[in-house]
């Protein structure tokens, strides 16, 4: 099992500094997720050939590799003007990933969930045009269900991987969504089977518990989504159980520490977290790389 960061509460490093704080960490793989110098959220990519190039050499010189690319586009959004738009960023995502020396891409499904079948007509419609842009350069494609998204479940979300059909697309399970995701992390993994390919690991909350008012949120009837990307056992998610899951299915994929809510000691999180999935690993006999 394969152990990256995503450096989301560091972001403001300058990019070619980045690999030697990922190092200084601990940490030896970098899951790259939306920077605004060089992948913005849902809009077109900001880096160039140079700026890749020296990238490149930085990581190279930390001894740090790129585990993975996560670009956030609105490629299942019911407006079809905004869903070229994200189609063309993505096409120049998959060139930027494969210019890093990198073969492996995730994201989220995207779109309305009030909107559903229109946002997976969408999303169908996307992949017809990308998908054989990930298999002419060999890219990877693991994708999550998003609270929000048009797909939210686990295991809705599996099917919808399956129905791709596709040697390249896989499941992401993210540890974080899991009360969005129907609350059976073991479950799902198990569904997931060997699509399962890719984690996210922080903690949160579960706001379906007390009655569904673990969180108050005003007004009334709100339709917003919450969850937190805590540290590691400062939520309730069962961390025995996540580990001991992907023992039982053979895991053996990209684990990517994603905390966010703690910039304030940013670096003490992430040496923290990486410590505790280093132990949680090792007690269900798993080996991290």
């Amino acid at each position: 099992m394969k152990l990256a960061v995503d450096p989301h509460m560091v972001r403001d490093t300058p990019l070619l500094e980045l690999p030697g704080l990922v190092a200084e960490l601990g940490y030896s793989a970098i899951e790259l997720s939306p920077r605004d110098d060089f992948l913005p959220f849902f809009v077109h990519p900001r880096a160039g050939r140079e700026q890749i190039a020296a990238f490149r050499r930085e990581l190279a010189a930390a001894d740090v590799e790129i585990a993975s690319v996560l670009p956030l586009y609105k490629w299942s959004g019911p407006d079809e003007d905004a869903r070229q738009a994200a189609v063309r960023y993505w096409k120049r995502a998959i060139q930027i990933t494969v210019d890093l020396g990198c073969r492996q891409m995730n994201s989220e499904f995207n779109g309305r969930p009030e909107a559903a079948q229109a946002s997976e007509a969408q999303f169908w419609r996307s992949m017809e045009e990308l998908l054989p842009v990930f298999e002419r350069e060999g890219v990877r494609l693991a994708l999550e269900p998003h609270p929000d998204d048009f797909i939210e479940d686990g295991c809705a979300a599996v099917d919808m991987v399956r129905g791709i059909d596709s040697d390249l697309v896989t499941f992401l399970y993210c540890a974080p969504h899991t009360f969005h995701q129907g609350g059976d992390l073991a479950g799902i993994m198990r569904y997931a089977g060997p699509l399962l390919t890719q984690l996210h690991i922080a903690d949160s909350f579960d706001h379906t518990a007390s009655s569904g008012l673990r969180y108050i949120v005003n007004p009334p009837g709100s339709t917003v989504r919450v969850h937190q990307h805590l540290d590691v056992g400062q939520g309730e998610v069962d961390w025995d159980l996540f580990f001991a899951s992907l023992a039982e299915v053979g895991f053996d994929g990209i684990a990517t520490v994603c905390v966010f809510a703690w910039e304030d000691r940013a670096r003490e999180s992430l040496v923290s977290n990486r410590e505790k999935v280093a132990r949680y690993a090792s007690k269900h006999g798993l080996e991290l790389t």
